[in-house]
C-alpha cells in the first residue's frame, strides 16, 4: 500500500472512503431508519468534498488506473463527475482567485454577506460552473477524446447508480444516497463562499479566509485556504506548516479560530447586531481608489 500511495497520511482518505461506503450498504441493510448512523453519512458526504477537492489537486496514487477507480468511487459519494474540478476549479478558480472572470465569484449580484447570501451561494456558483464544464467536454471531444469518454463516463457511473438505488428501494435511495450527494455538493461551496467573502482577492496574502481550529483535524487541513492559492499542489498533511510561515502576512481579521463560531456569529447573530458582522477587504480596497494592488 506504501509504495502505491503518493503519501502516507492518504492512508485516512482510504479509510474516510472505506467508512463512507460502509455506512451506506449498512444504512441500506438496516430495517429502520438510525440517526446516529445518518448523522455520520452526512458528516462523511461533507468529507467526501474535500477528498474531492484534494484529489484533482494531488491524486493519491501513483498509479493512473487507480486514480481513475478512485475517480469513479469519489464520483458515487460527491454526487457529480469528478473531472468537473478540473474546468472550475483548477483552470478557474485557481487562475482569477474571486477576481473577475471567476465562475464562483462571492459578489456577482452582491457585495453583502449576510444569511440570505450564504444559503443561495451554491445554486448560483453551482448554475454558472455548468458553461466551463460544458466548454471543457468540448475541447476533450475536439482534442483528447479518450479523456472525453473517461469524464462522460462518470455521468454514466452515477446515473446508472442512481437508477439502480432508485429502482430497488426510492426512499432509501433518496435518503441515503442524493440527500447526502446533495450535501457533499452544497458544503464544499460553503467553504469556497466563506474562504473568499469580504476578503480582498487583489491582494497576495488577504485574498481568503482561513480557519484554522480543530475542524481541520477530521477535515483534512481545508480551513487553510491562503497557503493552497499560494501552493495549490501542496499535499494536505503538509499545509499546517505552511500555513504558519505565512500566518504574519495576512490581515488578523482572516483567521478565524472556529468554523462554526463564525457561522454562527456572522450569520445569525450579526442579522440582529451589526458588530458582528464581517467587514469586507474589498470594499475598503474600492473606497480608497486602488482597484488593482500589487499583489506582493
Amino acid at each position: 500500500m506504501s509504495k502505491l500511495l503518493r503519501y502516507e497520511a492518504d492512508r485516512r482518505t482510504l479509510l474516510y472512503m472505506v467508512v463512507t461506503t460502509a455506512v451506506l450498504i449498512i444504512q441500506w441493510i438496516l430495517p429502520s431508519f438510525n440517526i446516529v448512523l445518518f448523522v455520520l453519512c452526512l458528516f462523511m458526504a461533507v468529507s467526501v468534498s474535500v477528498i474531492a477537492h484534494n484529489h484533482n489537486h494531488l491524486p493519491i496514487w501513483h498509479s493512473r488506473l487507480l486514480n481513475i477507480l478512485t475517480d469513479y468511487w469519489i464520483t458515487l459519494f460527491y454526487g457529480f463527475p469528478a473531472f468537473a474540478w478540473i474546468p472550475t476549479h483548477n483552470n478557474n478558480h485557481h487562475k482569477f482567485n474571486n477576481r473577475e472572470g471567476d465562475y464562483t465569484l462571492t459578489y456577482r449580484f452582491t457585495e453583502a454577506n449576510n444569511l440570505l447570501t450564504l444559503v443561495s451561494y451554491p445554486s448560483i456558483s453551482g448554475y454558472y460552473q455548468q458553461a466551463p464544464i460544458r466548454k471543457y467536454l468540448k475541447h476533450l471531444w475536439e482534442t483528447k477524446r479518450s479523456r472525453f469518454l473517461l469524464a462522460a463516463s462518470q455521468y454514466l457511473v452515477i446515473a446508472v447508480f442512481y437508477a439502480i438505488a432508485l429502482m430497488i428501494d426510492w426512499k432509501k435511495a433518496v435518503l441515503y444516497i442524493i440527500i447526502p450527494n446533495q450535501v457533499s455538493l452544497f458544503a464544499v461551496l460553503i467553504f469556497n463562499y466563506v474562504q473568499h467573502v469580504h476578503a480582498d482577492e487583489e491582494s497576495r496574502w488577504n485574498h481568503s479566509r482561513n480557519f484554522v481550529g480543530l475542524l481541520n483535524s477530521v477535515l483534512f487541513n481545508n480551513g487553510y485556504h491562503t497557503i493552497h492559492h499560494e501552493h495549490p499542489g501542496i499535499h494536505w498533511s503538509e499545509t499546517p506548516l505552511a500555513a504558519k510561515e505565512i500566518e504574519g502576512l495576512i490581515d488578523p481579521i482572516l483567521i478565524e479560530k472556529s468554523f462554526w463560531w463564525f457561522i454562527f456569529r456572522s450569520y445569525f447573530l450579526g442579522t440582529i447586531m451589526p458588530r458582528f458582522r464581517t467587514s469586507s477587504l474589498r470594499l475598503k480596497r474600492l473606497a480608497s481608489g486602488l482597484s488593482t494592488p500589487s499583489r506582493s
